[in-house]
């Protein structure tokens, strides 16, 4: 799937504000932009769990869950420190978007990923704040 720089900063800006509205509509909780707001989408992945059991562990809920969430991570760190999205094909069977950042490149979609699917305990703020540490040194 070959994209245009402008068509991957336009799909995840729009991912991103997918997250902002499905959370608001969904657990009527706000998603502003803010590093503060980081802090939500921890408890977010895990409220899909709670409200939709087994459903929000699906393929499909799970893609969409990480990458929506991912995108909104993304979002705020590339407004904060700065970015670029890539779309990284090298493995075939499964593409993936980073943002990378001073030689440095946080895949935002697989942390969000791995608190939901293997580890609740894994703190997507936590590696928010690693990244934009790691990108102001």
């Amino acid at each position: 799937m070959r994209m245009t720089q402008e068509e991957l900063n336009q799909l995840m800006a729009d991912s991103a504000q997918n997250a902002i509205d499905t959370t608001l509509d969904e657990f009527k909780l706000v998603l502003d932009g803010s590093v503060e707001s980081i802090a939500l989408v921890d408890d977010v992945i895990l409220a899909w769990i709670e409200r939709y059991k087994d459903q929000a562990l699906e393929n499909d809920a799970v893609f969409t869950i990480s990458n929506i969430y991912g995108a909104y991570l993304g979002e705020v760190f590339k407004q904060l420190v700065g970015g670029n999205w890539r779309y990284d094909e090298s493995d075939k069977d499964a593409p993936y978007v980073v943002m990378e950042y001073s030689g440095k490149s946080y895949a935002f979609a697989g942390i969000c990923y791995q608190r939901l699917v293997n580890d609740s305990q894994i703190s997507v703020q936590d590696y928010f704040q690693q990244a934009v540490a790691n990108s102001v040194q």
